[in-house]
Parts: C-alpha cells; structure tokens; sequence
C-alpha cells in the first residue's frame, strides 16, 4: 500500500532544474509550487512545507499555486493561465497533487487520497478502510480502519504514507521497510500482538531438536505448565523446558506461560527452587 506524499530526511527542499528542464523537489517533478493557506509560504509541495515550518499543511485547503516558469501566481488549476504550461502528468483537484512522473495514480473517493500503482490494481476494503492489492480480496484478516494508525515501529502516519505498507497475518500494518529490519533483528512477531509474521516452522523444528538433545535435570521432567499460544491463541498443557513451550495445538513456540506448575497427575506442585546437587548459601 502507499499512497500521495511523505517525508524524507532534507530540512529543505529546493527546486530542482535538469539539463532536461525537470521541474520540482526532491518529492515530486511539477512545474508549481504550492502556496500554503495556513502561512501565504510558497513551498513546491506539502512535505517541503512540513520540514521547514513547525505546523502541518492541509494540502486540501490549497487555494493557489504559483508557476515555476513564469511565476505567475494563480487559482488551483492543471494548466497556468498565463504560459500555457501543463503542471504535470498527473493532477488531482482535491487532493492538490501534481506529479510529472507516471506512478499510476488514481484517487480513491473513499480513503480520501491519492494511491499510486494502478485502480485497476486496488480495491479497497470497507471495513479496513485502506485501498489493498487484489490479491489480498478475501485473502486477509480485516481490523476496522487499520490503516488510520501509525506505524508500531517508527510511529509515524500509514494512511496518507508514501511509503509501502506490510500486512502480516494477523492483519496489523507495519510499513514494509520497518517489517525488514524487525526481521534482521531477530524479530519475528508483530508488535502490536505478537502473533509471528513469518513462516516459522523451520525455526520450531530446529528448536524441537535442541530440546531433544537438552534434557531438563531429573526434578524438572513431570513438571508442566498452562502455556498460551500467541498464533493460534489456544491454552495448552505442555512439559516444562527452559529453551521453549510447544504448543500442543499448532506445534509454535511463540508461548508465554499462564498457569501453575503441575504434576502428571493434575496436582499443584511448586517449582523446584534450587536443583539437587547444587550449593546453598551459608550464614
């Protein structure tokens, strides 16, 4: 998913001309500038506007636009009145978005803004509230408006990001480039429930096989625990190792214990607290 504008690491973002007379910012190629109706500033997009001042700008609330050719300053149009000069490929009266390159884009009445990759592409789910790959039709977990939510990782904004999205399965977003650095860090499950993102199943075998060649000491072998499952949330009774607990419905290791050490017969019995053979403290 991504969608009309967003930020990048410049504190200012000036225009930029080419040997081939390429008009714009570091965020889009267009031959306007926007002038912003909260300040009277004159920036080439909202992002430039939103990295130099200290509050946002409404791109919706835009009522003029200033020709980068011939600077004449003008209603919101795709077309300067004065020059003749088409603004750019793409150009959406509500959103005020202007853009020479082609990305496909399309509005999308119902998120309220413009997507890039094609409408044909897309459709967007109701209940979501977010425009989705075809693919995903009747293919994912629906959450009520998931999108109108910032991003667990780096908490910034996902519905009006130009920035991929990820959708795991458990149905919560995360931007794509965030998913990818959780996983080179080692982590697997989402933020938000901590349902596993991946495929995991070669990582469980492979603990399988460590707690096989790691047995417990004697005292701990008839202890169990109530584990709950964070994939397929269902509780199970599972025997006690400190390397994991195996969830006795979907086989993960994503577990946290619940409930009470039990024998094999169904009795409380406490923990052992210091394992035979092991040394005391002395007074």
């Amino acid at each position: 998913m991504s969608s009309s504008e967003s930020s990048t690491d410049k504190d200012e973002c000036e225009t930029d001309v080419t040997a081939e007379k390429k008009l714009g910012c570091s965020h889009y190629q267009r031959k306007c500038s926007l002038i912003a109706n909260c300040c009277k500033k004159v920036y080439i997009c909202r992002v430039c506007h939103d990295e130099a001042e200290n509050h946002q700008m409404n791109r919706h609330e835009v009522q003029e636009i200033k020709c980068l050719l011939c600077e004449k300053q003008q209603q919101v149009s795709g077309t300067c009145i004065e020059c003749g000069t088409q603004f750019a490929r793409y150009f959406c009266r509500i959103c005020n978005l202007f853009d020479d390159i082609d990305k496909a884009q399309f509005h999308c009445d119902d998120c309220g803004i413009c997507r890039v990759g094609g409408r044909q592409n897309y459709f967007h789910c109701s209940k979501c509230d977010v425009c989705l790959h075809n693919e995903l039709r009747n293919a994912h977990k629906c959450i009520e408006k998931v999108s109108h939510n910032n991003c667990p990782v780096c908490l910034e904004d996902l519905h009006t990001s130009r920035i991929a999205a990820h959708i795991p399965p458990c149905g919560h977003l995360l931007h794509r480039h965030c998913f990818r650095e959780m996983l080179k860090t080692g982590n697997y499950a989402c933020p938000l429930c901590a349902e596993s993102m991946v495929d995991m199943k070669g990582a469980w075998d492979g603990l399988d096989e460590e707690i096989k060649n790691t047995p417990m000491p004697e005292e701990y072998r008839n202890y169990y625990v109530i584990a709950l499952c964070r994939d397929c949330h269902q509780e199970s009774r599972v025997v006690f190792h400190v390397l994991g607990l195996k969830c006795q419905h979907c086989g993960s290791y994503n577990t946290c214990r619940t409930g009470e050490f039990v024998d094999h017969s169904g009795d409380t019995k406490p923990m052992p607290s210091t394992p035979t053979g092991s040394a005391s403290g002395q007074d």
